[in-house]
């Protein structure tokens, strides 16, 4: 066989692999069949009924009972019906109902982390949000974040899409990746309170604080003179850097010196201390968040 022969048959082989990679990796749509909460409003956007099952099922360490919440249908149902409420309506299509950005900026939070509450209590049991696997896993996680695509507004969409298209890209907020829950240990705690309006910017705020100021997520180790510090950051960095920079801060130290701006005594002073350390990123827990 000669060799534009050979180059054709090898293309040929490349383009049946990705195409089979592609139809066994083809996004799974989950629905949503469920009538909006009782009293929903006519004119705005509630979160009232999942704020109530955080409540019942959210330990104030930030771990949730999805085993109880798993064996109790009309929970299970209740929450069917708040994410009923963000398929039929979001800012794209229902404006008028989020009238500002942070009603908005909510909307895609709340409802990013309840479907996330609703694939694992769809998958029951699991240990891990990575066990929902693609049948051709590249990367993990792949299954849960990007094939399951969830209903926003109507439109279907992985938690991939409305992380970095409607979230990151469109608020370009830092504070975000410290409310988002991926139902993982190494993730932020969920929270039950869910603010809208102004208030919103104090629970970012209050995140922030929580997370950095965590040995968990940031930790100086001066005899080793290296930082330890949450997989968050080496994933998200062009985040904080920017916010930086958009305050009119260059980062000249890069995470540190968001870090300096969030964190309290006595790990600011330490992290002021550490500018020529090393940084580690810690390995990512991607268990899951349960009550034991």
């Amino acid at each position: 066989m000669d060799k534009p022969a050979l180059i054709l048959w090898a293309l040929l082989g490349i383009a049946v692999v990705v195409a089979v990679c592609l139809w066994a990796n083809r996004p799974r749509r989950v629905n949503i069949d469920a009538p909006l909460p009782a009293a929903f409003p006519e004119q705005s956007f509630s979160h009232d009924v999942f704020a109530g099952l955080l409540e019942t099922y959210v330990s104030a360490d930030g771990r949730v009972d999805y085993q109880r919440w798993h064996d109790t249908p009309g929970h299970v149902a209740a929450l069917d019906s708040y994410l009923a409420a963000v398929n039929a309506y979001s800012p794209d299509i229902t404006p008028e109902r989020f009238p500002t950005r942070n009603d908005e900026l909510a909307y895609w939070m709340y409802g990013y982390n309840a479907w996330v509450i609703k694939g694992v209590l769809m998958n029951w049991p699991l240990t891990s949000v990575t066990d929902i696997k693609a049948p051709l896993e590249v990367v993990k996680g792949m299954g849960f974040f990007f094939q399951l695509r969830f209903p926003f507004g109507g439109q279907h969409m992985s938690l991939l899409r409305v992380e970095n298209d409607k979230i990151r890209k469109g608020f370009q907020d830092p504070r975000i990746h410290f409310v988002l829950n991926c139902a993982s240990e190494s993730c932020p705690v969920a929270r039950p309170h869910l603010p809208t309006g102004e208030e919103l910017q104090e629970l970012l705020a209050a995140a922030a604080v929580k997370f950095v100021n965590d040995s968990d997520n940031v930790f100086v180790d001066h005899e080793r003179r290296t930082v330890f510090l949450s997989t968050i950051f080496k994933w998200y960095k062009k985040d904080f850097v920017n916010h930086m920079v958009a305050l009119g801060r260059p980062a000249k130290h890069g995470l540190l010196d968001y870090l300096g701006t969030v964190a309290q005594e006595p790990l600011r002073d330490d992290l002021q201390q550490a500018t020529d350390y090393a940084i580690e990123f810690r390995d990512y827990d991607w268990g899951l968040n349960s009550k034991d």
